[in-house]
């Protein structure tokens, strides 16, 4: 199990989006459970296979979204369509518990 929080948050954008190819090919290879905490809703959508949205204090999951984008996913793919509706679906989720 590999536990991960925020790994990639003080890195820049390329470097970042690098590192996440190499956590993927790892997964890939060896197919070993991670648990990520990330603010970037896009990190979320492209190395989750479940991504859970928790609400502010106290923390509490609010949603539950499986991602059904095929894999090996690419830099490419992340302008696509279905990936960035599931951005824009998490984003309205956390605005949603944000204004009430």
């Amino acid at each position: 199990m590999l536990l991960l929080d925020e790994p990639f948050a003080a890195l820049d954008a390329f470097t970042r989006e690098e590192l996440w190819d190499n956590l993927q090919q790892l997964w890939l290879d060896n197919r070993f459970t991670a648990i990520l905490v990330t603010h970037d809703l896009r990190e979320a959508a492209y190395l989750a296979n479940t991504i859970y949205v928790m609400s502010r204090r106290p923390g509490r999951l609010i949603a539950r979204r499986e991602n059904p984008l095929p894999r090996p996913r690419t830099q490419e793919a992340s302008f696509s369509a279905p990936f960035v509706e599931i951005v824009h679906e998490l984003r309205g989720r956390i605005e949603r518990t944000r204004t009430t």
